[in-house]
């Protein structure tokens, strides 16, 4: 049985929640870099789930800075989210 919080699985999840906020406040990929101080290669790279990338939690706090949101929404499973809400 695998693990609902396993780091491939969390991994994941931020990754998607990343993309749904920064589409939320309407950045660009360039813009979200900025605002983090990463680069926009690492940005894409990280919203693009077929390459296998998963960030540090330090990285994953810049993010929800930058997003002006709370770390927790970044774990939270949008594909449970969408059940609940169908």
């Amino acid at each position: 049985m695998t693990s609902r919080y396993s780091k491939e699985k969390l991994s994941l999840i931020v990754r998607k929640n990343i993309r749904k906020y920064r589409k939320m406040r309407k950045y660009t990929l360039q813009e979200l870099a900025d605002l983090t101080g990463l680069t926009h290669g690492y940005v894409r790279d990280l919203e693009c789930l077929s390459i296998d990338k998963t960030p540090l939690l330090e990285t994953v706090g810049k993010f929800a800075d930058a997003l002006e949101i709370d770390i927790r929404q970044l774990f939270d499973d949008i594909e449970t989210e969408k059940s609940i809400d169908d």
